[in-house]
């Protein structure tokens, strides 16, 4: 049970960091910028090493948690290729049937989806962020400590990514704040899920390597470009490198 009750701490940091991206207001490319450094830092400093430790077999000589990483890259990238091209079409459609003037739901629409995708992938690694807790403190109290920390602490930017993603993708402040929830409730419900069975680590391994690739892809193929295109400054480079920067310290000082 003290899994749980740590877990609940988890669930305040994930509401908080969705709150402070609320009150961004037009500082907007800030926020955008500083959220693509602290995905980085949670794929390369925290996700990625993870899973090639829980699955560390190799397939022609490539580890399977970093295939499972270009993986969920490639996936994404072929999705929201997809919704381009379904786009492209129906955008010549418009154009073709109303003299010329294109009608933006379709981009609204296939975006929302997307931004869906994402909050959803995160709501998934929130739930295996309190499984996490709950199997390290079946390991052990200080083991459990130690985790719990690290999660609790990097929580706050998982709260942060999931209100600003689903935002930037065209949903309503209504469909965010449900998202928030979902995965300010997710810690609690995997930490729950150990009191009664395990996940076996290989599988977590080869879900937390594909996570990683889905990841990664959001954050340099579209937020960043999102946070630089209205305010090409030194500021946002700077919110990104402070968000690397952010979670190298938090992850460092949990481990």
């Amino acid at each position: 049970m003290t899994a749980v009750l740590v877990a609940a701490g988890a669930f305040l940091m994930t509401l908080i960091g969705g709150f402070v991206a609320q009150r961004t207001g037009d500082r907007r490319h800030l926020v955008l910028g500083f959220a693509a450094g602290l995905m980085l830092g949670v794929v390369a400093f925290d996700l990625l090493p993870e899973a090639i430790r829980q699955a560390p077999g190799e397939v022609h000589g490539v580890p399977q948690a970093l295939l499972m990483f270009a993986v969920g890259f490639l996936t994404i990238h072929v999705v929201e290729r997809a919704v381009a091209i379904h786009r492209g079409h129906e955008g010549e459609y418009a154009e073709h049937t109303h003299g010329g003037h294109r009608h933006g739901h379709a981009h609204g629409a296939g975006h929302q989806g997307v931004g869906l995708t994402a909050a959803l992938a995160l709501v998934g690694h929130s739930v295996m962020d309190g499984f996490a807790i709950g199997a390290a403190f079946q390991a052990g109290t200080t083991v459990g400590t130690v985790v719990a920390i690290a999660v609790v602490a990097h929580d706050f930017a998982d709260g942060f990514n999931t209100y600003t993603i689903t935002r930037l993708y065209g949903n309503n402040r209504r469909r965010a704040l449900t998202l928030l929830a979902a995965d300010a409730l997710a810690p609690v419900t995997g930490a729950a899920i150990t009191l009664a069975f395990t996940i076996p680590e290989h599988l977590l391994g080869l879900y937390l390597g594909f996570f990683s690739g889905f990841l990664l892809y959001l954050a340099t193929s579209d937020i960043l470009p999102e946070a630089h295109s209205p305010h090409p400054s030194r500021s946002t480079l700077l919110c990104t490198l402070a968000g690397v920067g952010f979670m190298w310290l938090v992850i460092g000082f949990a481990t």
